[in-house]
């Protein structure tokens, strides 16, 4: 197996109480990103983290904030998460029309742009914006829930998104994200993703790398 992806393990899994000592278990247990699922019950129909939440985090790690947003309106996030520490602002392509403004934005705040994919949307649809994209992000679950089990068709966007990089000479990290464990984990990595998005897998001590 390819070991040289990031592996990013998801606070939407951690225990609540004790985020703070969770960071600390992230960080001995090989995570090098904390990734933070912000959702707005609109987009997707839970709720989670508001910028509160990653602001009071930020000086209990050295990790950087890998922050993913299910948002409906992801411009409306921008500033407060800017502020609150996030390294990595990833929106939904569906929920942006104005895709090259919000990179733009993001940027203006000093983020770096991440774009994600439902696994209902092609590739193809990021075909305009992937050259102002640090990060793309494969969803191979239906966002909003933990502990789904990857839908297996959604490895060949990782494939497809590679590709398309060599080909262009682009430099956007693929990230992917729903449904990894130590089984999914080997496969995905194969792909070529460069960034490994585990929750209760990672939390429940099943995946170690």
């Amino acid at each position: 197996m390819r070991k040289s992806f990031l592996l990013a393990p998801s606070l939407l899994s951690a225990d609540f109480s004790k985020l703070g000592s969770e960071l600390i278990y992230i960080e001995e247990n090989g995570g090098k990103l904390i990734h933070v699922d912000v959702m707005d019950g609109h987009f997707v129909p839970n709720l989670s983290f508001g910028a509160p939440v990653l602001k009071s985090l930020k000086g209990k790690t050295s990790l950087p904030f890998d922050v993913h947003f299910m948002v409906t309106n992801p411009s409306d996030f921008v500033k407060d998460f800017a502020e609150a520490g996030a390294e990595y602002f990833t929106f939904h392509i569906e929920a942006a029309v104005h895709a090259h403004r919000l990179i733009g934005l993001i940027r203006e705040y000093g983020m770096k742009p991440g774009i994600s994919l439902v696994p209902s949307t092609p590739v193809s649809v990021l075909q305009e914006v992937l050259p102002f994209a640090d990060l793309v992000l494969v969803m191979s679950v239906n966002p909003g829930f933990g502990g789904q089990k990857m839908i297996p068709e959604c490895i060949e966007k990782i494939r497809q998104l590679k590709k398309i990089r060599e080909e262009k000479k682009l430099s956007y990290l693929i990230s992917v994200d729903g449904g990894i464990n130590s089984q999914t984990l080997p496969v995905a990595a194969e792909a070529g993703a460069d960034i490994i998005v585990s929750g209760s897998s990672f939390f429940s001590g099943e995946l170690r790398v």
